[in-house]
């Protein structure tokens, strides 16, 4: 792989090693972010859902409110809420209201959602070791 300078065909000196080691991390994290999403894209989903989904699989049936889900997501990520909404539209993600607190809604992961998480395990595995063959 080439330096990030060439890579970014940046022509002035980085700022110095902190700028450059930000610079990296945000390139790198965008790499991994487009990669995956070819995995993930022909399955009609983004990133941020398919976050959503493998949360909901390993809460192993349990159900999470929408919050306890924002705050296991990877990425700080707004609308959680709508893409929650996209996910039950398409029958991957069911929500109730909570037997406990009539407030609070719970999610679960659908046996379609399940389904298409088994779906893409085999290629995100094959992906994430290709990424991490690529840090070597």
């Amino acid at each position: 792989m080439p330096p990030l300078a060439d890579e970014i065909r940046q022509t002035r000196p980085f700022r110095g090693p902190a700028h450059e080691a930000t610079l990296s991390v945000l390139r790198t994290a965008d790499v991994v972010r487009r990669h995956l999403t070819r995995i993930v894209g022909p399955a009609g989903l983004t990133i941020h859902q398919y976050n959503v989904l493998r949360i909901l699989r390993g809460a192993g049936g349990a159900p999470l409110s929408v919050l306890d889900i924002q705050n296991r997501l990877l990425e700080e990520t707004p609308g959680v809420n709508r893409i929650i909404e996209r996910l039950v539209t398409r029958k991957l993600v069911r929500r109730d209201r909570s037997h406990t607190d009539r407030r609070l809604l719970e999610c679960f992961i659908t046996e379609a959602g399940l389904q298409v998480l088994a779906g893409l395990d085999d290629d995100m595995d094959r992906a994430l070791g290709e990424l991490a063959r690529g840090l070597e």
